[in-house]
């Protein structure tokens, strides 16, 4: 049996989906002249098997994690982008030209993922991650680089509950926050719980938490007829909309994911 067809068999028998991509992915990032390899090619080619098997997702393994157009680092520090956030990133640019001057601002930017995606696509646009974890940051920090926006977009470790006016206002805001309730966590595949940091998933609460604090704090960043922009649950959307209707704000849109569910609320000051 080579190397490819053992790697296939270990993932099938690991119930991992898509055993024979996954298989051809760990090759290219470890052996990336196979069928020809060195003995420690092989070495790191078994430990990236054994790591999957244990089921840490590949894109941890590999570091690497593709969302929107562009390929993101990623680490156990930040969420790995989830295509239905995309969806966040499409909201945008649908909102505005491409050559438009605008600013924003991203609350709880992680990766980057979001933000980064949007500024590679608006050549004019300036941008702000905010993120209480400082080696989410480190990450979002490397995305820009590796992105070419650095020019135009600054990180602060900060909490979102720390913003006031004397910190700018904003053409639009965007969000992806913790919003999985405490008492679903449990019941999360083994590949988020184990492998996602917790503060990106829960607000160890009920799911809403991080919504009501944003609905205080965006009106004093957020010009006048600015848009905020924000990724829900799954059955969340109507909560939210709530939270958000009594802070005077009206809900312009909601946008489904590709799956059919309310994914991206945006709302309008």
């Amino acid at each position: 049996m080579n190397l490819r067809d053992e790697l296939i068999k270990s993932l099938i028998d690991a119930n991992i989906s898509s055993p024979r991509l996954e298989a051809d992915i760990i090759l290219r990032h470890c052996a990336p002249n196979y069928p020809i390899f060195t003995d420690e090619e092989y070495r790191k080619t078994k430990e990236f098997l054994a790591r999957r098997i244990s089921h840490e997702p590949i894109d941890k393994i590999i570091g690497i994690k593709g969302f929107y157009k562009y390929d993101f680092i990623v680490s156990k520090d930040v969420l790995s982008p989830r295509p239905d956030t995309e969806t966040l990133v499409e909201s945008v640019l649908e909102l505005v030209n491409k050559n438009d001057k605008f600013n924003i601002i991203d609350l709880g930017t992680g990766s980057g993922c979001i933000l980064l995606s949007i500024l590679k696509e608006c050549v004019n646009a300036t941008g702000i991650g905010i993120d209480i974890s400082s080696k989410a940051l480190d990450i979002a920090i490397q995305n820009a680089q590796k992105l070419e926006v650095t020019k135009r977009v600054s990180f602060y470790n900060k909490s979102w509950l720390e913003l006031d006016k004397s910190f700018g206002l904003f053409d639009i805001i965007v969000s992806n926050p913790p919003y999985i309730p405490k008492n679903e966590i449990d019941d999360l595949d083994i590949e988020v719980k184990e492998y996602d940091p917790r503060g990106a998933l829960t607000d160890e609460n009920d799911g809403l938490d991080c919504y009501r604090q944003i609905a205080n704090i965006a009106p004093l960043i957020l010009k006048d007829e600015g848009y905020l922009l924000l990724e829900v649950g799954y059955n969340q959307s109507e909560d939210v909309c709530n939270i958000f209707s009594k802070n005077n704000f009206k809900i312009h849109k909601i946008v489904h994911d590709l799956s059919g569910i309310n994914r991206c609320i945006i709302l309008k000051k």
